[in-house]
């Protein structure tokens, strides 16, 4: 790392970020290209969960290379400084690795999009569940994310 002194070290503050986000960016590899998107994603144990129309570019990368990263970042703000490249941002960040599985199975999918409900704040109804409206489970996909390393980074 560049910068080590901006490296974020506690487990804690790096899961925090997770749970903190409200956009995650996905990285996949098309080929020999990079490709980019971001998500509304939930977070649970390790796990990280977005929805998806169940057809597209990003589902036809996965299908063909799981391998991903992605990165959260929360609290950015721009730091003006004395002259050109004197700025600066401040932000708290994480960036990861993991393995992307398709998920379609109606019990799975229902609980990856509670985790993500849950994420945006909405509320569940007495039950516990979230309403779904008729159709969008079965036309939605969800993409898992197997976590297999984390990297926190900050300048506040």
């Amino acid at each position: 790392m560049a910068k080590p002194e901006r490296m974020l070290t506690d487990a804690a503050a790096i899961e925090a970020i997770l749970q903190r986000g409200s956009v995650c960016h996905l990285a996949m590899v098309d080929g020999d290209r990079p490709y980019v998107v971001p998500l509304c994603y939930g977070y649970r144990d390790g796990v990280l969960y977005a929805h998806s129309a169940r057809e597209g570019r990003k589902l036809d990368i996965l299908r063909r290379n799981p391998a991903v990263c992605f990165d959260v970042a929360i609290d950015t703000e721009l730091a003006p400084g004395e002259g050109p490249c004197r700025w600066s941002m401040h932000y708290r960040s994480v960036i990861g690795t993991g393995r992307a599985t398709l998920v379609d199975e109606p019990a799975a999918k229902r609980t990856a999009l509670d985790i993500i409900m849950a994420h945006y704040g909405g509320q569940p109804n007495s039950e516990g569940r979230y309403p779904y409206a008729e159709g969008i489970l079965e036309n939605t996909i969800i993409i898992r994310i197997d976590i297999e390393s984390l990297a926190g980074k900050e300048n506040t």
